[in-house]
């Protein structure tokens, strides 16, 4: 019952504990002023740091509904209030919104900035003002603190709170910019009904928003939850009542922007961290992001800490939320290595014009498997310059082309025209089909001969003078005089046994054999092909000779 008197119960070492060190850095002392003007329906609130003369002051200023005489001592002015258990119920005044304060003690955030704290509150056409002394209050030897106070009349239809702490311990320069950043991350709840905003000496004032929390942080990819919660196979029953953005980064992040940030009902609950997963995998230096996890506050037992730090993850209820977002941590890093080696490869596409699937699908499997792991380690797993991927990549690729038995590059133009369709359809055995056939057509145009099969080659081929295609004899030596006639002769008789061995040895068994039989057996191979190819562009480059 009010007795005309304001009044504060407390134990002195209590206060200095709770309201001092725990809330000892502006952001955390400033952040339970905005929760409190939340919590009193306010729509609009103005924080105003002063820097001037009369010293630093910060003044926040809201118009929620205010207080009246009972509500500063029954509620404002007592420490500890089981605020939720007490009213019975979990919603603001007017049940507008679900009300973030729990435990009553948000309030001794004032002694943790300042030492002198003047508050101006309106409500039911009723100012009140007091002020709130740290000295005084610790000094007092009486067993409850009274703060002198002073009852005006205002209008009914004014309403609000100001709150002004004055006597700071922050010696430093206020950095505007930086604490609209930090509050950003310490809240979930900015949006057009609830509007903070932040000024510097009545400068223009800056809007605090949940985009502020990643201000000069480029996402590279995002998972929305609860979408990747449904991905994540489990049986948790609250997983679809998790929502969120989780990002990943281009570079690593700093330290400190690294992790995961827990908000419930629009305030921060635990701060970044990844739940247990080992942080030395390389992934976790690009994530950052928050979660709601709301149902947290509607459980009976508290199991947030009072500092709004932490869970307490010792307790079963948590531990079960735990292994859940823990697990969800590691199916995330192994989505983000899958998009990530998928962008780099587009990446390199792009700006090496070498397709990394068509390339690795067109090697032998045993040059691949070489290859492979160490594009991957240039690729995905170091945090080399795109330029200096790119231009290994282009090396590597330079020196064992789609085509390494074939030496693509290097081959005679008959051999790449007569089978690059097939080839590259990896049906070499046609492609070597094709090609003979080609070379076939090319020797009867040069020697005016019509037979089809072996006996082609040794008719036009030879030492012997009547032979029509002579491959060796435009060459000289470098001083001008002829070569050995044996040499000569030897390289005529090459030419034919080499262009009669490939057609008995290769031709011949390909044309009647079934192709599945030849190679599953091993007998002539795919590499056979490739080799024979080879030894066609050879065959073909002496006819050009002709």
């Amino acid at each position: 019952m009010d007795d005309g008197k304001l009044r504060m119960s407390f134990d002195p070492h209590t206060i200095e504990h709770l309201g001092v060190k725990m809330y000892s850095n502006v952001p955390n002392a400033v952040a339970e002023l905005i929760a409190n003007a939340y919590d009193a329906e306010a729509e609009n609130v103005l924080i105003n740091l002063l820097d001037n003369k009369s010293g630093k002051s910060i003044c926040i200023t809201d118009d929620g509904i205010g207080m009246d005489f009972s509500d500063i001592n029954s509620k404002f002015l007592r420490i500890g209030r089981k605020r939720r258990s007490e009213d019975k119920r979990s919603l603001s005044p007017n049940g507008k919104r679900k009300v973030t304060g729990k435990k009553g003690l948000g309030k001794l955030a004032f002694f943790g900035i300042g030492d002198t704290i003047d508050i101006i509150t309106k409500k039911d056409g009723k100012q009140i003002a007091f002020t709130l002394d740290w000295n005084e209050l610790l000094g007092t030897d009486k067993p409850d603190y009274e703060p002198q106070f002073k009852i005006t009349d205002c209008d009914e239809k004014e309403h609000g709170t100001t709150i002004v702490l004055r006597n700071l311990k922050r010696k430093s320069e206020f950095d505007k910019e930086a604490l609209a950043i930090s509050l950003s991350k310490l809240f979930n709840l900015f949006d057009n009904t609830f509007n903070v905003t932040l000024s510097l000496n009545g400068d223009e004032a800056l809007r605090i928003d949940d985009k502020l929390k990643y201000k000069n942080i480029t996402p590279q990819f995002k998972w929305i939850f609860p979408v990747f919660a449904g991905t994540v196979v489990s049986d948790y029953n609250e997983k679809g009542n998790i929502s969120g953005e989780i990002l990943s980064t281009e570079k690593p992040l700093k330290p400190g922007l690294r992790g995961i940030t827990l908000f419930a009902n629009g305030r921060l609950v635990n701060a970044p961290e990844f739940f247990g997963v080992s942080e030395s995998s390389h992934g976790f230096s690009y994530f950052t992001g928050w979660l709601n996890i709301d149902f947290v506050d509607d459980w009976e037992r508290d199991v947030i800490s009072t500092d709004r730090q932490s869970l307490n993850w010792d307790l079963p209820e948590t531990e079960i939320l735990r292994a859940f977002l823990k697990k969800t941590m590691s199916e995330l890093e192994r989505d983000w290595r899958r998009q990530r080696n998928e962008k780099k490869r587009e990446d390199i596409k792009e700006k090496t014009k070498v397709d990394i699937a068509m390339w690795y699908g067109k090697l032998p499997q045993e040059v691949q498997s070489s290859i492979e792991p160490i594009v991957s380690a240039v690729m995905y797993d170091s945090e080399l310059p795109a330029e200096a991927q790119t231009s290994i990549v282009q090396n590597l690729h330079s020196l064992i082309p789609e085509y390494p038995y074939y030496h693509w590059r290097h081959l005679h133009a008959n051999v790449q025209s007569a089978s690059k369709t097939d080839y590259n359809k990896r049906d070499y055995y046609r492609a070597f089909e094709e090609t003979i056939k080609r070379y076939i057509t090319e020797v009867q145009k040069k020697s005016a001969a019509t037979e089809t099969d072996v006996s082609l080659m040794g008719k036009v081929y030879g030492k012997e003078t009547s032979k029509v295609l002579k491959v060796a004899k435009k060459y000289k030596k470098t001083d001008g005089n002829d070569f050995n006639t044996s040499t000569i002769e030897n390289i005529e008789e090459g030419q034919k046994l080499l262009s009669m061995g490939i057609m008995t040895g290769a031709r011949n068994p390909v044309a009647h054999e079934e192709i599945a039989e030849l190679r599953d057996s091993g007998l002539f191979s795919e590499k056979d092909c490739l080799d024979a190819l080879s030894l066609l562009s050879h065959l073909f480059r002496r006819l050009d000779d002709v």
